[in-house]
């Protein structure tokens, strides 16, 4: 099992519990997560849920039951898990938290990780590393290392990333919604509760602002106050947030890509997560996909009596639904960010309105649920 995230100790814990033997591998020294703050839908809920780990999400997460984004008066986005009967709510929470609660599993359940192991390749069921020999043969090999997988081609960053913050809940926002203001397609900052992670004594926020990524040396050379002062501009409700920022390296720069590999399986190798299909961040559906890919394969492998069928079943479980995701992902980007002005004129005159009549509110719900191409019953998991 390549990779210490999501995907990779998910599929770790689900193939060790149906009696595989499983050795991770990751490259840092010790393991951790990357970035600030995620929704956990209630696809990767139902996952957590079959896995035994549910509680503590629930506990230390923060129930989101709405979407909110703004362009100026214009109320753009107003999506309300309500509108999808039976479908749940969404968890915002902190990457380390979810990281914790799998983690600490594959370690109770005594799971080998070697760590400090950084791949460079993998031939012939075997994994080669940068600081010394390969591996023995492994029947199969799981590459759960993510977009920048060193076992799949790479792939160009999309223009816009966005710089994260984790900070302290203050300020007059609503606790139970991710909140958003846009300025164009070109300026985009959000609020999301992410409840209160093990490392915090109080309910935390994740702040992200969208920017270029070849603007990020000059965002750095412009310095924080004139940063401050223009998301103040748009947003004046920030302030309690962005007192707390007295340092750059307070914010972390994430960037995204879009990547559907048209092959994920290889003799002896499967890719799951963000190595198989890599997206931006706007449906927000990267760690639920990871979840649900890691039990289609725990599924391909129950179910198939050869290690190549168990794996054209994983695919099959999952195809049709990463294929939808990623489609509308691309036609979605643009419209949140982009250097363009007449997609989001139309998102703030036309798209904005119409959205907030039915049946769009419900097919808006299914979509950012995670629900949309009823990937639970294909793996027979239930909201």
């Amino acid at each position: 099992m390549a990779g210490c995230g999501t995907a990779g100790l998910a599929a770790a814990l689900l193939l060790h519990r149906d009696g595989h033997r499983v050795t991770l591998f990751e490259r840092f020294e010790s393991p951790r997560p990357l970035g600030s703050g995620l929704l956990i839908q209630p696809t990767g809920q139902a996952v957590l849920r079959a896995l035994g780990l549910e509680a503590e999400l629930i506990t230390r997460g923060a129930s989101v039951t709405r979407l909110i984004g703004h362009a100026g008066k214009h109320c753009v986005l107003d999506v309300r898990y309500a509108a999808l009967k039976h479908c749940g709510v969404g968890i915002g929470v902190h990457r380390a938290t979810l990281f914790a609660i799998l983690h600490d599993a594959v370690l109770a359940e005594g799971i080998e990780i070697q760590a400090g192991r950084a791949i460079t390749a993998c031939a012939d069921g075997r994994l080669h590393f940068a600081d010394g020999p390969q591996t023995a043969r492994f029947d199969l090999i799981v590459d759960a290392m993510g977009s920048r997988s060193p076992l799949v081609p790479a792939t160009r960053p999309l223009a816009f990333g966005a710089l994260w913050a984790d900070l302290d809940w203050a300020g007059d926002f609503i606790p139970d919604a991710l909140q958003q203001r846009y300025r164009r397609a070109s300026v985009m900052t959000g609020v999301l509760p992410i409840g209160t992670p093990r490392h915090a004594t109080g309910p935390r926020a994740a702040l992200f602002w969208s920017l270029r990524g070849d603007r990020l040396a000059d965002w750095r050379a412009t310095g924080l106050a004139a940063w401050k002062d223009e998301l103040l501009a748009l947003w004046p409700a920030t302030a309690p947030l962005l007192d707390q920022i007295t340092d750059p390296d307070q914010l972390t720069f994430a960037s995204y890509a879009h990547r559907t590999l048209r092959q994920p399986v290889e003799p002896g190798l499967i890719h799951l997560g963000d190595s198989w299909h890599s997206t931006s961040p706007q449906l927000g559906q990267g760690a639920n996909m990871a979840l649900l890919d890691a039990y289609a394969l725990a599924l391909g492998l129950r179910r198939a009596r050869t290690l190549p069928d168990a794996l054209a079943e994983t695919i099959r479980l999952r195809r049709d639904q990463i294929q939808l995701y990623q489609l509308l992902s691309r036609l979605l980007t643009p419209v949140y960010q982009s250097d363009g002005a007449a997609i989001p004129w139309l998102r703030d005159r036309v798209m904005g309105p119409v959205s907030k009549l039915w049946p769009l509110t419900a097919a808006q719900a299914a979509l950012v649920s995670g629900a949309v191409g009823h990937p639970l019953a294909r793996l027979g998991l239930a909201f």
